[in-house]
């Protein structure tokens, strides 16, 4: 009986080496630092301080990670939440958005027990795949602004990736070279990197190659700078009858929304890792689950609602990490740069970590994928492109019902409209035996 636990601790040893904990720890560094500025500015966006945005993943983190199904999946403030968030910030302030992202919570706790989680796993791989792309064409779109010196509020107005992408074309004229060479260089260090190996944390390197090359030029480039040490305290509100006309019908939105976020998420993540076959069904509503109780203890600081993160996840595999130790330590290195303020991260440049998070995307479009497409059957190519063109041109939920549509349409146009011709049956007649 003494002897089982010290047998399963030497069985974990040897499954947990240390070439995985520097897989580990080296993907939460670079999904900490994609965190650090990417959730100041969605929190800015849903009018909410800007700290609140990173103290999401701090909060969330720990559970997720604990009671998560997919061990790299790494949650965070994300842009699908903004409308819902930033409408209840108008209307009641912080508290406001605490009780959206509350009552979300519960609803995907719902989710959860009424095993709704299983029927958005089902999706079909190509609609997957296609969102995967469109992701990664999104990825890559959000950040060329940065990347060629034209960011301003204009450019980041627009709620889709094509929009953004016009706004960037209109601004052409005003490119500034220096962060476009800091943001380059971050590619192609990361390239080369994971071409030499595809355990070594290739946007670290591209991140350090950038700095190095930053400060050797002599290049006064926008940084991280110091970020807000403060531990936000819990939110104060009060519930009124109105609320269930205004908080439900907008919480239930946004749980609905995360959801198909997390699920969708979790299988692009896992057929970047190399894991092409379906999560079990179980597995899908307990990641609903684990995420509800996990913004539950977000809500409660007012940090808006935990989603699965396709940057910050696919940077972890990149890196070599694998086990829920990463999700883990991203949550700890972010504490520590919230803590510890100013330093070598602050120092970072904007422009390299636009890099990190294109480098991503380019990574993320698959381009074996749309080399097969010609041979895909037409329905399979029809869901995967008009997914993947649906996420940068409208949302990424909207996406996938439109690829999901695809499928709809086919059922129905040969259940119906042109049903398949049934095999005719024997001749009674023609083999009955004669008298």
């Amino acid at each position: 009986m003494n002897s089982a636990p010290p047998a399963i601790a030497r069985r974990t040893s040897q499954r947990y080496r240390w070439p995985q904990f520097f897989g580990d720890f080296s993907g939460s560094i670079i999904a900490a630092l994609i965190a650090l500025p990417y959730g100041l500015a969605m929190a800015s966006l849903m009018g909410l301080p800007p700290e609140l945005g990173v103290y999401t993943s701090i909060f969330t983190a720990p559970v997720i990670a604990l009671l998560g199904r997919n061990p790299v999946l790494i949650g965070g403030t994300a842009s699908a939440t903004v409308p819902f968030i930033a409408a209840a910030a108008r209307s009641q302030g912080v508290g406001g958005a605490a009780k959206v992202t509350l009552v979300a919570s519960v609803i995907m706790m719902g989710f959860c027990v009424m095993r709704l989680g299983r029927h958005i796993a089902r999706v079909p791989h190509a609609v997957v795949t296609g969102f995967s792309c469109g992701i990664g064409g999104m990825m890559l779109i959000s950040q060329m602004d940065i990347m060629l010196g034209v960011a301003s509020p204009l450019t980041r107005a627009s709620s889709t990736a094509v929009g953004q992408l016009a706004a960037v074309v209109s601004n052409l004229g005003n490119i500034s070279i220096l962060p476009l060479i800091l943001s380059l260089t971050v590619i192609g260090g990361a390239t080369l990197s994971s071409r030499w190996s595809h355990r070594a944390p290739a946007p670290l390197v591209g991140v350090a190659l950038a700095i190095v090359v930053a400060r050797v030029v002599g290049m006064q480039e926008k940084d991280i700078g110091d970020v807000p040490t403060a531990l936000p305290p819990f939110v104060g509100f009060s519930w009124a009858p109105r609320d269930v006309f205004t908080v439900l019908p907008s919480a239930l939105a946004l749980a609905f929304v995360s959801s198909v976020n997390i699920l969708i998420t979790s299988r692009v993540v896992e057929h970047f890792r190399g894991r092409h076959k379906r999560m079990k069904i179980s597995d899908a509503d307990a990641e609903l689950g684990a995420y509800g109780i996990a913004n539950i203890c977000g809500g409660m600081f007012g940090a808006p609602l935990s989603v699965g993160i396709p940057a910050r996840s696919l940077a972890v595999v990149r890196c070599g990490g694998s086990t829920r130790l990463a999700n883990l330590l991203h949550a700890v290195i972010l504490f520590g740069i919230m803590r510890l303020g100013s330093g070598m991260i602050s120092r970072i440049p904007i422009a390299a970590l636009a890099g990190v998070t294109a480098w991503m995307g380019i990574c993320l479009l698959d381009w074996s994928t749309w080399r097969r497409l010609p041979r895909m059957s037409r329905v399979d190519a029809a869901a995967f492109f008009f997914t993947a063109i649906s996420v940068m041109a409208v949302n990424a939920v909207l996406a996938v019902a439109i690829g999901c549509a695809v499928y709809a349409l086919r059922y129905a146009y040969v259940r119906w409209i042109r049903p398949e011709p049934s095999v005719p049956g024997p001749d009674l007649q023609s083999v009955a035996p004669e008298n």
